[in-house]
């Protein structure tokens, strides 16, 4: 298995016509979860996210991937 970086995002109770549709909803959820956050809080929200999500991930591989996908051009 190798790190999708396609559009994944699925919500079987809605039909959408893009795959980014519902993406597009998480991206809506995390702008909300940061509102009125300070900044320090924006930052540990992040970084819990981050833990929360690697962790279900669980592939020590794939988070490698992750990694590298997400440091490139910085």
């Amino acid at each position: 298995m190798s790190l999708n970086t396609q559009p994944n995002f699925h919500n079987p109770e809605k039909h959408t016509f893009y795959d980014y549709s519902p993406g597009d909803d998480f991206y809506a959820m995390l702008i909300e979860a940061h509102r009125d956050l300070s900044d320090e809080q924006s930052a540990l929200l992040n970084a819990r996210l981050v833990l929360l999500l690697a962790n279900h991930i669980g592939d020590l591989r794939i988070l490698e991937e992750a990694i590298t996908a997400a440091k490139a051009d910085l």
